[in-house]
């Protein structure tokens, strides 16, 4: 256990066992060195040979750790064999854990394969990339060693397979709009106005003649095939209803902890308790993810896709990506040690892209909103190819990257210790966020009154009355959202709130929104006097798309700041781009919306005349408001009195009891006075 040393006639006491991590394991007992130096001190005084000296002083020693020793052997030795079997070890718990998993799916799909079939996607989706990984790690070299004749080949004859390649997506984009937008030629504004903006754009550039049409091209194309699949498809709309519902069902659980907190009626009736706790909890879910490298694998697949496509670099494009889920100061923190070498195009681009998203926390509070959380999270989506293409169109690469064809860019992850420590520093983090949220609100809320009321004074005294800044928005930008595909009835109400968006923020855009919706979905009359109280569903699509973004003068403080902190040696160059970069995030955003009209189909009208038939009158909603109208426009009063009906409510023996519900709760001139 021990052995003796004799240097410079000083005996010392060499512990065999070395590295012993857990000081709880030391083999010092209690009074042990004490009795060791009491031993030496009599055995040295009592006159008896160096020789004999040392051996009876090593003898006092083990004879007071020998105990000890004994009763840790076993521990060691267990600790030495995990040591040296540590993946034979990882492997076996890893194999025991796969059984035990394929004995659980087996069990869910035999029990009830309908309910199991989210359970199956899922495994399904781990398995194929499970796969693709080990794929690429042992056969992936000798795939690429027997394709390179293959790739030599098609490098020579991509010059010329570019072209013929682009008439023949440009031939087939063509013919698809001209067939589809021949059934609703409401769409060719949408498209309008797509193409206005990309215009407006590049008159916009700063270099004209450095424009990378690979990467504009290439970024408007995925935009475009994301909003396809996920407007037009019937699988790309049940896959995200279903992550809509999801998320919806996952930030329902945040009562559990807001409930607790404050109580029942306050997070019933409050806003700031119903709404605000929904961020401190994605905040600590996302930590989590960060944390086990979820978000990371996501974030480096997306931006891989995007590079590979578009041919930017490594570091603007995982910032882009990044912003899919996280915000306009923590993306950046994910290219952290790049930013203080990089282009003033690539600056341009993080930029942007903060811009043109919002984050994965405020997007759930959107959701409690009541937005349709399946449009956010296509619009968040789609936002990411688009803004990175936006950004070169506006400030095209005229610098050499230092980054230009790196792939193997290294992701920062936090410094946690532990999925506790993890969790619990995101919901820390997002306290900050929650004050700056309802301070903001507050804040320009008031401002917002102030104003109007301003201008209020302003417009009496030359008897213009109820002038505010929403109705000065609405007629300036009225045109904006007319060409974004809105109806021009709804365009003044869409109007109003792109200028909230942009002049104050898209919080208080969202929450006005969210009135009109409600407004629409109680089956509320349409207009009120001249006052109109709701939007139609298209319009309201339009509108999610357009405000799904932080491109507002509130933000620049944000991002500067943010950025500023980061490279402080850049702030010149930041600052000098900033506000090019505010003016492409907010057109990202419309020109996610025109897409938005432009692949909007309208749902199947229902079955009036069942509807009417079976539905309760003690309440109204939209399907009741949209049924009744359709009641009221096949009625005819003739000029004795008669009452007639014509289209599905021909000769319906019903028409008439259901007109006299109708006339209870909406108002038309076939109902009696």
């Amino acid at each position: 256990a021990a052995h003796l040393e004799m240097e410079d006639n000083q005996i010392t006491l060499v512990n065999l066992e070395k590295g012993l991590d857990n000081p709880a394991f030391s083999t010092q007992v209690p009074g042990t060195a004490n009795a060791v130096q009491e031993t030496g001190s009599w055995l040295g005084s009592g006159g008896l040979g160096r020789g004999a000296q040392v051996h009876l002083l090593g003898l006092s020693y083990l004879c007071c750790v020998n105990l000890p020793r004994k009763a840790l052997h076993p521990a060691f030795k267990a600790k030495r064999f995990c040591k040296a079997h540590a993946k034979a070890i990882r492997k076996v718990v890893l194999g025991l854990l796969c059984v035990a998993y394929l004995c659980y799916f087996a069990a869910a799909c035999w029990l009830n394969f309908q309910r199991a079939l989210a359970l199956v996607v899922l495994t399904a989706l781990v398995v194929l990339f499970t796969c693709w990984s080990l794929f690429q790690k042992h056969c992936g070299a000798k795939v690429l060693q027997l394709l390179r004749p293959c790739r030599k080949c098609f490098q020579k004859s991509w010059p010329w397979l570019k072209w013929l390649l682009c008439v023949v997506l440009l031939g087939g984009l063509v013919t698809w709009l001209v067939l589809d937008t021949g059934r609703n030629p409401k769409q060719l504004i949408s498209l309008a106005g797509f193409c206005f903006f990309v215009l407006v754009l590049f008159a916009c550039s700063k270099h004209h003649g450095a424009v990378s049409w690979r990467a504009v091209f290439w970024g408007l194309g995925l935009e475009f095939l994301l909003g396809l699949f996920i407007i037009r498809t019937t699988p790309g709309i049940q896959a995200f209803q279903w992550l809509g519902d999801q998320v919806q069902v996952f930030l329902g659980y945040t009562t559990a902890g807001s409930s607790f907190v404050f109580g029942n009626t306050l997070i019933e009736d409050i806003f700031a308790f119903q709404a605000l706790p929904i961020i401190v909890f994605f905040s600590c879910v996302m930590s989590i993810l960060y944390y086990l490298g979820v978000m990371q694998w996501l974030i480096l697949k997306i931006s891989w896709l995007l590079q590979v496509s578009m041919g930017t670099t490594a570091t603007e494009t995982l910032s882009v990506a990044g912003n899919i889920f996280v915000g306009q100061t923590e993306s950046p923190l994910l290219i952290r040690p790049y930013l203080a070498d990089m282009t003033n195009s690539e600056i341009h681009a993080v930029m942007t892209g903060g811009f043109s998203t919002i984050a994965g926390s405020v997007m759930g509070a959107y959701i409690s909103f009541g937005i349709d959380a399946g449009s956010l999270i296509a619009a968040s989506v789609m936002a990411a190819p688009c803004a990175l293409a936006m950004s070169k169109l506006v400030y095209p690469e005229v610098e050499e990257s230092k980054y230009k064809g790196k792939e193997n860019i290294r992701l920062s992850c936090g410094e946690e210790r532990n999925i506790l420590e993890a969790a619990s520093n995101g919901a820390a983090a997002s306290v900050g966020l929650v004050a700056n949220i309802a301070a903001n609100l507050i804040a320009f809320l008031a401002v917002l009154e102030f104003i109007n009321a301003a201008l209020r004074w302003l417009g009496e005294m030359v008897d213009i009355e109820g002038l505010s800044f929403q109705v000065i928005c609405s007629y300036v930008l009225m045109p904006v959202a007319f060409l974004m595909g809105a109806d021009w009835a709804d365009s003044p109400l869409v109007a109003e709130l792109l200028g909230i968006k942009i002049f104050l923020n898209e919080f208080v855009a969202y929450q006005q929104l969210a009135v009109y919706k409600k407004n629409r979905l109680a089956g509320l009359e349409e207009w009120d006097g001249n006052r109109k109280q709701w939007i139609s569903e298209r319009a309201e699509s339009i509108t999610t798309f357009a405000l799904c973004g932080f491109a507002n003068f509130s933000s620049i403080g944000i991002m500067l700041g943010g950025l500023t902190s980061m490279v402080p040696q850049r702030k010149s160059d930041l600052a000098s781009a900033v506000l090019r970069a505010l003016f492409t995030g907010i057109c990202v955003s419309m020109l996610n919306a025109c897409l938005a009209g432009l692949l909007y189909v309208p749902r199947e009208v229902t079955d009036c005349v069942t509807f009417l038939n079976t539905t309760n009158f003690s309440s109204t909603s939209y399907p009741t408001y949209t049924c009744c109208k359709q009641l009221f426009a096949s009625s005819v009063l003739g000029e004795n009195g008669t009452l007639s009906f014509s289209g599905a409510w021909a000769g319906v023996e019903e028409s008439v009891p259901c007109l006299i519900q109708c006339c209870g709760h909406y108002n038309h001139t076939v109902c009696p006075g």
